[in-house]
């Protein structure tokens, strides 16, 4: 019967991780929901990735070795934070600020995004954390803001944590620090990732669960 309670309260101890992400995140077959579209896929075309695995991905690595569950994880390729993609189109069926709620109940969250807001050239907006709303939600500062904001309120108790991608824009990577910055939100700073057609491959994937590990934990 005691052991039984020792491993019991183990079990309970567990820390359960939540991602909202976008391509960088995503593995066919393990996401929520499955309908989001995927970059890493069971079976890949061409030299899209060396990646083939679930376990070879950053988080899968990094819940792993900490010991921790997989409790949501909502990433879509593609996806902007603010509701602007692409040539200017309209994302807000797939943007980080549509899918904020849908992440379970989790200890830890990770938000790994901005690629996309920077890649896309969405606009950058003003700097802005009160009465956020409307057209703001289209601009990446005000979105991110407003994200962050969101999360912890919705999130209560539980660690944010906010990853940054290597090699994006001055004004999105100088943004996001100073947005972390100003709700407490830990910013993860990745640095000289390796990546084919400019996704972390295996290498890449091990250097972002390093880096996490070595920034956060």
């Amino acid at each position: 019967m005691a052991i039984l309670f020792v491993c019991c309260t183990a079990c309970a101890q567990k820390l359960s991780v939540s991602i909202l992400g976008d391509s960088y995140s995503t593995y066919e077959g393990y996401l929520t929901p499955s309908t989001n579209a995927v970059w890493y896929q069971v079976k890949n075309a061409g030299n899209k990735t060396d990646v083939t695995s679930v376990r070879q991905t950053w988080w899968h690595q990094l819940i792993s070795s900490q010991g921790w569950k997989l409790c949501v994880n909502n990433s879509y390729s593609g996806s902007t934070i603010c509701h602007t993609g692409y040539d200017g189109n309209d994302y807000s069926d797939r943007s980080f600020l549509t899918r904020m709620d849908n992440l379970g109940c989790p200890d830890i969250l990770f938000v790994f995004g901005a690629t996309n807001d920077s890649w896309s050239g969405a606009p950058i907006g003003e700097f802005k954390y009160d009465g956020i709303a409307g057209g703001d939600l289209w601009t990446f500062r005000p979105a991110l803001a407003y994200l962050l904001a969101h999360l912890q309120d919705r999130y209560l108790g539980t660690d944010i944590y906010f990853i940054l991608n290597d090699g994006l824009s001055a004004e999105i990577t100088s943004s996001a620090k100073t947005i972390c910055e100003h709700y407490g939100v830990k910013c993860i700073v990745l640095h000289n990732i390796h990546k084919i057609s400019g996704h972390p491959s295996v290498k890449g994937m091990k250097q972002i669960a390093d880096q996490i590990r070595e920034q956060a934990f």
